[in-house]
């Protein structure tokens, strides 16, 4: 699979799930794997899968991303144009 920029991959609402496999994608954990390959990283108690859950929540701290809850089921998305954008001088 092509290496993608976060922003492209979080363009739009993505389950928590999907997020971090776009992360994990991004910092070249799951290089050539499928969701489908990794997906009990994020589905049990493990310190990768907490890990890229907590670096969803510190990016969207950070003003990078925005999250939602849609009925129970946490979201994300890129926020700004540029990650320096959401950061005060």
């Amino acid at each position: 699979m092509p290496l993608v920029a976060l922003a492209d991959a979080l363009a739009d609402w993505t389950d928590i799930d999907g997020a971090q496999y776009q992360l994990g994608r991004v910092v070249g954990l799951f290089a050539d794997q499928s969701f489908g390959d990794v997906k009990w990283v994020f589905w049990t108690d493990n310190p990768l899968g907490q890990a890229l859950h907590d670096m969803l929540f510190n990016l969207t701290q950070a003003g990078v991303l925005d999250h939602r809850d849609d009925d129970g089921e946490l979201q994300f998305r890129w926020l700004t144009p540029s990650p320096l954008d959401a950061l005060e001088r």
